[in-house]
């Protein structure tokens, strides 16, 4: 790796000889917490249906003596108990999954509760926090997968799934992504005394994607709710997702005749399907309201969910359904509301996903799909004038890493 400087003269060093430096970067040393076993630290946000066990998975951590001590802590039992989706949890963790050190924040203590091994076992303490916020700039390239990208770049994975819930309605991350593609990221960080304690908003994105440029930025407008925007100020929130599984594969597309492979006859296939892990979470596409939650044949676990207009989709072959969702339930759109399984007419662990306008299946690979109103006026103007700088930051992020590359 290397990195490349370059200082702009003033004038009166107009005549001065500019020379472009190129460094040969130490590789980065990791801090041994024990012998053989490198400390990473990982976080993830609370999801509908979350329980302890699940978020540790997610964070990596494999440690049945860590999970014996949070299920059986006064304090971190009352932790668990106020976990609200969109809450953030950090873990501190070994190569092999042990848990070093696990950070709650408390709702309205302004404090987290800490969670740390001394020893052979493991003690839970209150501390109060005093945060204060900093802008971060990175920069990566897909080698190998997006999270693989991001952890090489020391981007924390809250991050990256900002940057996938933005960008979502243009790229299909599970099958659009190319080697070589580039990303550039502003974002903000809460640290308390000096230590990182949870990432915060992702203020700009830049991809690029086999040679198609995406850029995102943030921008509040007067009636306090924000949103994320191209930078000619149109809108990048669609009415629906693209897909609604993170990080999959399809399996078998739209088709008018299939083979299919439990009947063994040839049939319509008037969905998509998704093959992913048993238990893999399954977001709405839209907001909208639970039409169906039950077994119906086929189907097996079929979930409907009613949208504005003619619109609905369906989620079938569930696992099961996420806690709450029931007939009547509203969603919104990124939410969890079930979890990939096999029931039903199912070969194996997938997901089979309907788009339907007015009741009529449609490929919803290939549907258009509407926009949000863009910006316009004197809120226009303002936009422009607010990202103007976070443009400037996404370059120069983007400029470091090609010269780190080369």
């Amino acid at each position: 790796m290397v990195a490349a400087f370059a200082i702009a003269p003033t004038p009166d060093e107009a005549r001065v000889k500019l020379t472009t430096v190129l460094e040969k970067l130490p590789t980065p040393t990791v801090t041994l917490l024990e012998k053989g076993d490198a400390s990473f630290l990982h976080e993830e946000r609370v999801r509908r249906g979350d329980t302890v066990a699940s978020l540790l998975t997610r964070l990596g951590i494999n440690d049945r003596e860590a999970l014996q001590f949070i299920g059986s802590n006064r304090q971190t039992q009352e932790m668990a108990r106020h976990l609200r989706p969109g809450d953030t949890l950090g873990a501190k963790s070994g190569e092999k999954g042990k848990l070093h050190a696990l950070y709650a924040e408390l709702p309205g203590k302004d404090a987290m509760l800490v969670v740390e091994r001394r020893g052979d076992g493991f003690e839970a303490h209150e501390q109060a926090l005093q945060l204060s916020t900093r802008v971060v700039i990175k920069a990566g390239e897909i080698r190998h997968s997006l999270f693989a990208a991001t952890d090489e770049a020391d981007i924390p994975d809250a991050i990256a799934l900002q940057m996938v819930a933005i960008f979502s309605s243009e790229v299909d991350f599970h099958r659009d992504l190319r080697k070589g593609d580039r990303f550039s990221l502003v974002y903000e960080t809460f640290s308390d005394r000096g230590q990182s304690i949870r990432s915060g908003r992702l203020l700009a994105a830049r991809l690029v994607n086999d040679q198609r440029v995406l850029q995102a930025y943030w921008f509040q407008g007067e009636e306090g709710e924000g949103a994320y925007y191209a930078a000619d100020g149109s809108s990048l929130r669609k009415t629906f997702l693209r897909s609604p599984i993170e990080f999959s594969r399809v399996t078998s597309g739209f088709s008018g005749a299939r083979f299919h492979p439990i009947l063994r006859s040839w049939r319509a296939h008037k969905g998509v399907d998704y093959g992913a892990p048993m238990g893999a979470g399954i977001v709405a596409v839209a907001d909208g309201v639970v039409a169906t939650a039950e077994r119906q044949r086929g189907y097996g676990n079929l979930l409907v969910l009613e949208h504005q207009g003619s619109y609905s989709t369906a989620y079938g072959h569930l696992k099961n359904f996420a806690k709450g969702i029931r007939k009547g339930v509203r969603v919104s759109q990124g939410e969890t509301i079930g979890y990939v399984g096999q029931s039903g007419l199912a070969t194996g662990p997938h997901l089979h996903y309907e788009f339907r306008v007015k009741g009529r299946q449609v490929d919803p690979l290939a549907i258009s799909l509407p926009r949000a109103m863009p910006l316009a006026g004197a809120l226009l103007g303002r936009f422009k004038a607010s990202s103007k700088n976070l443009q400037a930051q996404l370059q120069l992020a983007g400029e470091t890493t090609l010269a780190a590359i080369e």
